[in-house]
């Protein structure tokens, strides 16, 4: 899918931005506020853009991503991570578009994917490719909920296409299933309490009241995204780099726990879930076995109880306090002791 937006197309964006920093609801997300100022706007980032170009790729899934759910042991990743790294694909893709652009009409380009300070879903939306549903993501006609996006900023004078119009009607389907009620309002996003939020971006320990509503969910969260009605028209991916790999559709916890940091890199090579890093993961991996119910993953808690990293060693105590007997953990309790003060604080307060 392509499109063209003037570069002042959405003018409120900069006031709904500002509105979102102001109430702290990016959480820990620093790179937002220090960036939004030329986020903002197209000419912002750009003073000579005259047309942003936007693109859209498709990538739906083979098979229902929200039957993993039922499956407590095995890991629930999000449909856009199962697959090569969209940023790398994308981005030579738009190349490629610039390059024939500028060798068949002269001008000059930019392209940015994602990590750029740029608002892609309204320009996508001004551009025509859809709408911003309820669930603040884009939502097609053609492709549903499913869209990757990418942006081409050009000095030429293009014509811009219609916007798409909102067709979620009164439809809340993907505000009533979020598990973490992360959307006060429709088209408002409490990144905090979001499962991608916390499971991609977030650094520290996750909140005590969420992680039981996280289920196995290890690496975002497709949930919103999933029960959209206008995804019965959408179509499977044909991109064969964002396929999802085998090893990732539903890998066993126990297996993704074992991984060090070494493992976890080459495991996970070529893939977006390769940026969060090790420790991050494994933290989630610890909440979902913590979430699973079953005694049998105690072992890979236990073991994780000495880990080099305070974020791990205190998820695997939250998750032994949810899978022991609370005689036997208390057992355990007293036969270790931690120097780190938030390890030391995730004992307590399983004890108490």
């Amino acid at each position: 899918m392509i499109g063209v937006a003037s570069p002042g197309a959405v003018p409120e964006a900069k006031g709904r931005l500002e509105h979102f920093l102001s109430e702290g609801l990016h959480g820990d997300m620093a790179w937002l506020a220090a960036t939004a100022e030329r986020r903002g706007s197209p000419a912002a980032l750009w003073p000579d853009v005259r047309a942003v170009i936007m693109l859209g790729m498709n990538y739906g899934p083979d098979r229902d991503p929200l039957a993993v759910l039922a499956r407590k042991e095995r890991a629930a990743i999000s449909v856009y991570a199962q697959g090569d790294d969209y940023h790398d694909l994308i981005k030579a893709r738009l190349k490629q578009v610039a390059r024939w652009l500028t060798a068949h009409a002269g001008g000059d380009v930019k392209v940015f994917v994602d990590t750029a300070a740029v608002m892609e879903k309204p320009l996508a939306a001004s551009a025509g490719l859809g709408w911003q549903g309820k669930h603040t993501n884009l939502v097609s006609r053609q492709f549903g909920s499913w869209l990757f996006l990418g942006a081409i900023f050009t000095t030429l004078d293009l014509p811009a296409d219609d916007a798409e119009p909102d067709s979620c009607g009164s439809c809340r389907a993907c505000l009533d299933v979020c598990p973490t009620a992360a959307f006060p309002a429709p088209y408002r996003l409490d990144a905090r309490r979001c499962i991608s939020y916390l499971t991609i971006e977030h650094k520290g320990p996750i909140p005590r009241s969420l992680r039981p509503l996280i289920g196995n969910r290890i690496y975002g969260c497709d949930d919103c995204l999933a029960v959209c009605p206008w995804n019965k028209f959408a179509v499977r991916g044909r991109e064969a780099k964002l396929a999802a790999r085998e090893a990732l559709r539903a890998p066993p916890l126990a297996e993704l726990a074992r991984l060090d940091d070494a493992q976890f890199r080459a495991f996970f090579t070529k893939t977006a879930i390769k940026r969060t890093g090790r420790d991050r993961f494994v933290r989630n991996v610890l909440i979902a076995i913590g979430n699973s119910g079953d005694p049998a993953l105690a072992d890979e808690a236990r073991r994780l109880l000495d880990d080099a990293s305070p974020l791990v060693r205190g998820a695997a105590v939250w998750a032994l306090s949810r899978l022991l007997p609370r005689a036997q953990f208390a057992v355990l309790a007293s036969e270790h002791h931690d120097d780190d003060a938030l390890v030391a604080e995730e004992w307590a307060t399983a004890l108490a």
